[in-house]
């Protein structure tokens, strides 16, 4: 698209891939997770080439600077073509991965979903003898 073209903030996002739709854009412009330039912004603002935002979605904060605009969803690498991320957040990201991975899973294997008999009356137990004392 040229430069004297306007593409509202919620739908480039959303070419943009970092959201699967225009709803899921628009409630986290709303909710304060996506700043343009510094400042949070409405669902409508118009987004121009050169723009830095920050992104914050459930895989990760992005900081990115606009390339190109764009209001069609293409494939993906039509999309990473609209953006460029700053290498500072590059950099964060996978620090947060590393931490992710890296971080104990305290996960019992019977503490998923319903507990069986057996497991239950081994809580019932443990809970009376914390009682008892």
């Amino acid at each position: 698209m040229t430069d004297d073209v306007k593409v509202r903030l919620d739908k480039w996002l959303w070419a943009a891939r970092f959201f699967k739709t225009r709803s899921l854009a628009t409630d986290a412009i709303d909710g304060g997770h996506v700043h343009l330039n510094g400042e949070r912004a409405k669902p409508a603002r118009s987004v121009r080439i050169g723009d830095m935002l920050r992104i914050r979605v459930a895989h990760g904060e992005f900081e990115v600077a606009v390339v190109a605009l764009s209001d069609h969803r293409g494939p993906a690498e039509t999309a990473r073509a609209l953006y460029r991320e700053t290498e500072e957040s590059a950099a964060r990201r996978e620090a947060a991965a590393l931490d992710r991975e890296l971080a104990p899973q305290f996960e019992h294997p019977l503490s998923k979903g319903r507990p069986t008999k057996k497991w239950r009356r081994q809580l019932h137990q443990f809970d009376r003898k914390q009682h008892k004392d």
